[in-house]
């Protein structure tokens, strides 16, 4: 069973999505890019609602804010996509860091409302504000050129976005071995008690807040290039629903489980898309599921039967249960 050790399978994942391309065809490369932008916001929102405990629906919106940043900025403004991309993504971080206000008072359901306003109110702005976004209807973002890179624009596009998949994957696991992660888990596990330990509460919210806006916006920026097309419609409630699945899904808390909830998802939306009407019939019977049968998703079940799948921050002598964090009178947490 070792063979299939959580990172055996993941380096089996990566050494199949490096070779894809040269597999698939060019459809299966395009579902193959959705799902590598996908994992980028699995991600993102994991780190702020299963690791930071902040219930939040705001992602969509900031998906939505680094594609119309990283496209109105090409289109509006001239700029070429190698400058736009990483302004789109400091935008929807900006944002994010703005949101955690709010989140200092507020927290649970209310915390919910609140984000859930903020959503709405940014797709009002998409389809109302049409000097800028240009409405309803959307607009066409320019064509990325590698020059001079011998390689198409779809195939750099795809290598893109597996080299940021892979390099922030790794930045979020090593954040959550570090007491940043440590502090996050505490902040999760109980403000009040995380507070009376030392734990600055508006500064690790705001720095959850801001690194899911800013794996958002680096989504949204891919997604906008990849389209080469930016509506409103894209980041819509529907929307913050599936990306809140694909964390259900994979399994909170755990970043490899982001990777195998957003695969698992699209896969399967996609292979129902020909099927009209069943494609929401099996989305909403795959969640009620996994929230009733397998709580922990698909990375809980393969904790508790597959040797191999522990996950290092929660990794202990057999029979004993050790803290996850234990707060200094610093501020910072420790080990």
């Amino acid at each position: 069973m070792a063979l299939f050790g959580r990172h055996n399978v993941l380096l089996a994942m990566l050494l199949f999505a490096a070779v894809a391309p040269s597999l698939l065809n060019a459809y299966y490369v395009f579902v193959a890019n959705t799902i590598l932008i996908y994992v980028l916001l699995a991600i993102g929102l994991n780190i702020l609602v299963g690791c930071a405990g902040q219930l939040a629906f705001a992602n969509a919106a900031m998906f939505g804010i680094g594609a119309y940043g990283t496209g109105l900025l090409q289109v509006q403004l001239g700029w070429p996509f190698w400058l736009a991309f990483p302004s789109g993504a400091i935008i929807a971080t900006t944002v994010g860091l703005a949101l955690s206000l709010p989140a200092l008072r507020l927290s649970g359901l209310y915390l919910a409302l609140s984000t859930l306003a903020f959503a709405q109110f940014t797709q009002w702005v998409f389809l109302h504000w049409e000097s800028v976004t240009f409405g309803a209807g959307g607009f066409k973002t320019p064509s990325i050129s590698f020059a001079p890179l011998p390689v198409s624009k779809t195939l750099g596009l795809y290598y893109l976005s597996l080299l940021l998949v892979i390099i922030l994957f790794f930045l979020a696991q090593n954040l959550m071995r570090s007491r940043i992660g440590r502090a996050f888990v505490a902040v999760r596990d109980g403000d009040i008690a995380a507070q009376s330990l030392g734990v600055d509460l508006l500064r690790y919210k705001a720095l959850a807040f801001g690194i899911s806006g800013f794996y958002a916006g680096i989504a949204g920026g891919l997604y906008s290039a990849m389209l080469n097309f930016v509506s409103p419609e894209g980041f819509d409630l529907f929307q913050m629903v599936i990306q809140k699945a694909m964390v259900v899904v994979g399994g909170l808390g755990s970043i490899a489980g982001s990777i195998l909830g957003a695969t698992a998802l699209v896969s399967v939306l996609e292979a129902l898309r020909a099927v009209k009407g069943f494609q929401e019939i099996v989305f909403g019977a795959i969640l009620v599921s996994f929230i009733i049968f397998m709580p922990g998703g698909i990375i809980g079940f393969l904790k508790a039967k597959v040797r191999g799948w522990e996950e290092p921050l929660h990794r202990g002598p057999p029979g004993k249960r050790v803290p996850i964090a234990t707060p200094s009178q610093s501020g910072e947490v420790r080990s």
